[in-house]
């Protein structure tokens, strides 16, 4: 297996943080994004979204950060067999890139790669209350749940990729004590990478 990676990306980080935990050995293809590696033509034949990660195991190429950890998980420990379990799993991760990634992720990105500007300042203005919603979401779930669904599973991983860094992007995380202790729970996790 051959995983496109970049090292700056939070969905690049969940799919090298599961084949860690599944002990999966893969060779690590560095992208750099900032330099518009993502965006050449070679890179395009990969992935025509222009986006990492992308994984190739044995010449089926697949993009989409959660597409990649569900097609690495199935049959394991980290996405359930039980219909209900395993709906509840692909719930959290449709919220994590509709609800938390674009407002989180997105702000991290502009603070750290973006020079200062009304633009940038206008763009994470717009951001704020979209992700201080979904941390809301995740603390409410947490308070009453270890993890997202029963025992660690994919969604943790998708939704630990850009909380853990969450303070980067401009939503510290002084008021939510119980996503602060899942934090703690997900990194002492077998396998565990840092991003």
């Amino acid at each position: 297996m051959k995983l496109y990676s970049s090292s700056i990306s939070g969905n690049s980080y969940k799919a090298r943080l599961l084949l860690s935990q599944l002990g999966i050995p893969c060779t690590i293809v560095a992208v750099d994004i900032l330099k518009g590696e993502s965006r050449t033509p070679e890179f395009l034949k990969i992935n025509p979204n222009g986006r990492t990660p992308a994984l190739d195991d044995d010449g089926f190429v697949l993009a989409e950060s959660n597409a990649i950890l569900a097609y690495l998980a199935r049959g394991t420990r980290f996405l359930p067999d039980d219909r209900r379990r395993w709906a509840l799993a692909f719930q959290w991760m449709f919220f994590e890139q509709y609800s938390h990634e674009p407002y989180i992720a997105t702000s991290r990105f502009l603070l750290q790669h973006r020079p200062d500007s009304p633009e940038r300042a206008a763009a994470l203005t717009a951001r704020r209350e979209g992700g201080w919603a979904a941390l809301k979401v995740m603390e409410g779930h947490l308070s009453k749940n270890d993890f997202f669904v029963g025992d660690y599973t994919i969604a943790d991983i998708a939704l630990f990729a850009y909380t853990h860094v969450s303070h980067e992007g401009g939503f510290p995380l002084d008021d939510f004590p119980k996503i602060r202790a899942w934090l703690e729970r997900v990194k002492s996790q077998p396998g565990f990478i840092k991003m």
